[in-house]
This record gives C-alpha cells, structure tokens and sequence, in this order.
C-alpha cells in the first residue's frame, strides 16, 4: 500500500485538529482538557523543532562557506540576497496599501464595535506587553540593529533562538576564518560540522514524523482558546483584506518562481508545503526554518551554500507577509478611528514597514511590535495605540498564521532566485530518516 505523503498527513492533522477544537468548545471542561491533555504534545513538537533550529544554523551555514573555492561568491549571494529580500518586503506592503485603499474596511466598523473592542483588549497583557516592548525598541539608536547583530558571547548567542542574526554573524566569521587559514589546517572543523549537518538533517526527519499529531494539537489549542465570536465576524471584513493580500503574494511568489526559475509553481508550492502546514501550524518563522531548509535543499535542490545563508537570513529580516499585514492594519486603523492619512503617511508606512521587518523576531506576535513602530512613524495619537491594537487583537493570532505562511513561501522563492542566479540550482535529492536503518539493526 502506497504511503500517504507527508503534506496529506499534515493537513489531516490539521483538520482534525479544528474539528476536535470546536467539538470541545461546548463542554464546560473541554478547553482545559485540551490546555492538559493535548496541547502538550505540540509544544514539544515546536520546542525540538526550536532546539535543532541554531545547531542546524550553525552546521549548514558552516559547511555551505567552507565548502566554497571563491569566497567572493559567498559576497554574490549575501548581496542578492538582501537586495531580492527588500525588492519583495517593498512588493508586499504596496499590494496590501492598494487593496486597503481599494475596499476601505475600516469604514465598516460602527461606534459600538470599536467600543467593545476596547473594553475587551485595551487592557489585555498581549496589548500592554506589545506596546512595552515597541516603546523598548524605539527609544533605540537608529544603529542599533547593527550593534545587536554583533555578539559579544558566542555561547550565550548559541543558546538563544532570538538572537539569530547574533549566530548568522559568528557562524559567518567563523567560516571565512576556515576559509582563510587554508584547506588543510582547517579540514578537521570542516569534517566535525560537516558530520553534525548531517546529523541534525536525520534529526528533521525524525521531528517530521510526528508532525501530522503535532498539528492536530496546535490546532485544537488555537481553536478553543480563541475570542469571542461576534468580535471576529465583526472584523471579517479587515481579515478578508490581509488574507487576500497575502494570497496575492502566494501568487506573486509563484510568477516569480515561474519566469525566473523556470520551475512548475504547482510542483514548487507541493515541495515545500510541509514547511507551509507547520509556520501555519506554529505561526514561527524560526520554529519551522529546520523543515524549511530540508525542503529546499533535499526536495528542490538549492544547494547548500546558497539556503543555508538566504533562509536564516530570510526567517529573522523577510517578513513580507508580515509587512503586508502592517500596512493593511496601519490604514484600517486610521480609518475605523478616524486619522486622516495622507499620501507621504503610506509611503512612511512603507519605508516604516521596511526598517522594522529587519529587526523584527521571527515568533508568534511579532508583527503587532512592528505595527506600533509603524502607527508611531505617521504621527498616530499615542493615546489611541491601545485601542488601535484592541481593534485588530481578536483576529491577529489567525492572520498571523496565515501570514507567516507568506514569510516562508517567501524565504524559500528568493533561495530559489539566488541560487539559480548563481547557478546553484540543481536536481534535488530526497533523503529519508530509515535510509541508514538496516545497517544498525
């Protein structure tokens, strides 16, 4: 009998997953049951995925520079690389501005929406930590991205997940200084990291199995744990907007796929759709860039050098889903309260959008930080910014699934131009977790 593919496993995961939540909505003890009894097992799930994310970083990106003959080239890729990352940020948040404008859903929310709205999460700890944290960053020099870029501790940078671009910097340095002391002294590193690399790819692959059970968990949780229904009907019309913003960059990413690379989109979206069922599943850009990279390298065939930079690159500062988001919620908010924006205030909100995507953490709740930074950039009341938060709270732990979807579909399409820029392009090679089994039994 032939096996179900991974994607169908996940996505009856996931299915499942929704129609448990909602059956256990109704009993009095059934979102505790799942908060007990079923929610753990995809925090472990997301927890392993989060513990091979850095060593993985670290191997890869590693092996990928010192695999190289010209470290010129390594240069070639961090500059299209960046180069392609804002060309697509830009892409998304002018797509979600024009359809914002377009369908002007701000304008559909009465007086009494927004005044339950703010009674229900004005004060809530998810609203307040947002603004605390969005105060934290502004009060920041304009620099200071480039000063928490560099570490000062590898192994305290190695042991924490929020400081990715801190590991990308070491592991960088570390492999040009490999390069640099000459193929022989530094064949030894080479083969332990090397070693390691293949080690953590068969760990994916052991994660992976438990993924279709994984998702059914997560997705159970967000489904009982979610708001009062009412509040997000009444916000349909704004989600409808983002979501169909973000579905406009699913099809600009496949275009792009199409003219550029030469690749079936449809072949494209079925490779790395594992990937996009888990940052759906997880809302977490670094959670999933594990499955990511093995998607991209074993099942596409990017090689090495090139998705071991682009996509830990692309998961900590390419958030165009995350970007689109910004500019649709900026402008709904200004019109459900009534600010009168201007033309030089989107194209603030652009450039705004921009700036705080390269520093924005690549977790659940990121992009409401951003958003803050982005309302304050056009002169926002700041003693509106609760209540603009409040508006769009009910409904942001879904579009931030669905957005984060957007951020990975992303990093894996510009991985896949840099590397055929670079001719770094080939055939893929598929490797499974048992392909070593019988020589162990």
């Amino acid at each position: 009998m032939r096996k179900l593919d991974l994607h169908w496993q996940i996505l009856i995961g996931m299915l499942l997953g929704i129609v448990f939540g909602f059956v256990m909505t109704y009993p009095d003890w059934g979102a505790e049951f799942v908060q007990d009894w079923i929610n753990p097992f995809g925090t472990i799930f997301v927890k392993l995925l989060k513990l091979i994310a850095i060593p993985l970083i670290l191997a890869s990106l590693v092996k990928g520079i010192s695999d190289l003959k010209d470290i010129s080239s390594f240069r070639n890729i961090g500059l299209r690389t960046i180069g392609i990352y804002i060309v697509t940020t830009v892409v998304a948040i002018s797509i979600g501005l024009i359809l914002v404008n377009i369908m002007k859903p701000g304008n559909g929310i009465s007086e009494e929406t927004i005044a339950q709205l703010e009674q229900t999460y004005a004060s809530d700890a998810g609203v307040t930590s947002k603004l605390e944290e969005a105060s934290r960053q502004r009060e920041s020099g304009p620099l200071q991205f480039l000063v928490d870029m560099v570490p000062d501790n590898a192994f305290q940078a190695l042991s924490d997940n929020a400081l990715m671009l801190q590991v990308i910097f070491f592991t960088i340095f570390l492999g040009i200084s490999m390069l640099l002391i000459g193929e022989k002294d530094a064949e030894p590193l080479k083969k332990f990291f090397d070693a390691l690399n293949e080690v953590v790819l068969k760990m994916v692959d052991l994660i992976m199995l438990t993924a279709p059970v994984a998702v059914f968990a997560l997705l159970a949780n967000v489904v009982v744990s979610s708001g009062d229904p009412d509040l997000l009907l009444a916000l349909l019309k704004y989600a409808g907007v983002v979501v169909l913003g973000l579905f406009l960059m699913i099809v600009f990413y496949s275009l792009v796929v199409a003219t550029f690379t030469r690749y079936n989109p449809w072949t494209f979206l079925k490779k790395i759709s594992p990937a996009q069922l888990l940052a759906f599943s997880t809302s977490s850009s670094a959670a999933t860039l594990p499955v990511t990279m093995e998607r991209v390298e074993e099942h596409i065939g990017v090689d090495k050098e090139v998705s071991s930079f682009v996509l830990p690159v692309g998961a900590t500062i390419n958030m165009d889903g995350t970007s689109l988001y910004q500019g649709v919620a900026a402008v709904f908010i200004s019109q459900a309260l009534g600010f009168e924006l201007s033309l030089a205030g989107q194209l603030t909100i652009i450039l705004t959008a921009l700036l705080a995507s390269i520093g924005s953490a690549a977790v659940p709740g990121a992009g409401m930080v951003m958003l803050v930074i982005v309302l304050e950039s056009i002169n926002f009341p700041a003693d509106k910014l609760a209540i603009g938060l409040a508006l769009i709270f009910a409904v942001d732990r879904p579009l931030d699934m669905l957005r984060t979807v957007v951020n990975v579909t992303g990093d894996a399409t510009v991985s896949m131009m840099v590397a055929k820029s670079v001719g770094k392009l080939g055939k893929p090679k598929v490797k499974n977790w048992d392909d070593h089994l019988d020589e162990v039994r």
